[in-house]
């Protein structure tokens, strides 16, 4: 890409992020994308194509292009939450906080349930112009087990998450990316731990230094995007934010697969 398609690129990627163009919404047409953009028709498709392989737009038709994520189940109504009586706490450091909940499912008779806290989280996945991922091999000592693993870390109180994302990819391999995106936020295990995680998709990364984070950095490498299925068979892709970065991405670029061939 030259500046100014990148220019347009970054330009429709800032609107995806914020919002302004939604999931489900229809994008405007490249006749208006063209005028508004000041870029011609063969560039801007350049730009367009850039965004399907990434999984940040899917086509329907020839040109109609639409931003992914719409749905259509609705949300089920007139079911009860659970009544939350009380708490306490059994245990509680910088790191983690265990506690006891005393809580009353419907139609259950209550009782008293452990609840751990854990900090919040963001992760990154980090990619190029070649189909790569930024990832570290890394040895995590609970499991006993050498793996890739995605940069991340602890949000810190008062910090935007996005901002997190961007300082622990700096600080664990040394590459700045060039913009984040967040893609969802979720609960690893929703029954019983209580611990946040964001996951962004980043998108080109400069080199800025060595990794400042010694305890965390490891061997870093561009990993392809096409070994990433082979090593989930190996059992080398190590942790929940990670996995769900990585299906992210292949589960885009496969529905964008699936929806050209139609």
């Amino acid at each position: 890409m030259g500046p100014k398609t990148a220019k347009v690129y970054e330009t429709i990627r800032a609107r995806l992020a914020s919002g302004e163009y939604a999931p489900g919404d229809k994008m405007p047409s490249e006749r208006t994308l063209s005028e508004e953009l000041s870029i011609g028709r063969t560039a801007l498709r350049q730009v367009l194509a850039r965004l399907l392989a990434e999984g940040a737009l899917e086509v329907r038709g020839r040109s109609s292009y639409r931003v992914p994520g719409a749905v259509s189940v609705d949300k089920p109504e007139g079911l009860e939450p659970w009544i939350i009586h009380g708490e306490r706490d059994l245990y509680d450091n910088r790191w983690v906080k265990l506690q006891l909940w005393d809580v009353e499912p419907p139609g259950v008779e209550r009782f008293e349930h452990h609840v751990v806290k854990l900090h919040h989280v963001a992760v990154t996945a980090v990619l190029d112009d070649q189909d790569r991922v930024l990832m570290m091999w890394r040895y995590r000592f609970v499991p006993q087990q050498w793996g890739w693993e995605l940069p991340g870390g602890i949000v810190d109180e008062g910090e935007a998450p996005a901002a997190t994302a961007l300082r622990e990819v700096v600080e664990e391999t040394g590459w700045r990316p060039k913009s984040v995106e967040h893609i969802v936020t979720y609960q690893p295990m929703v029954g019983m731990v209580d611990s946040p995680h964001e996951i962004f998709v980043g998108h080109g990364a400069e080199k800025v230094g060595d990794p400042t984070d010694l305890e965390e950095a490891g061997h870093i490498e561009w990993v392809p995007l096409a070994d990433i299925t082979g090593l989930m068979a190996r059992g080398e892709l190590m942790g929940s934010g990670t996995l769900v970065a990585l299906l992210h991405i292949l589960a885009s670029r496969g529905k964008q697969g699936v929806t050209a061939a139609h």
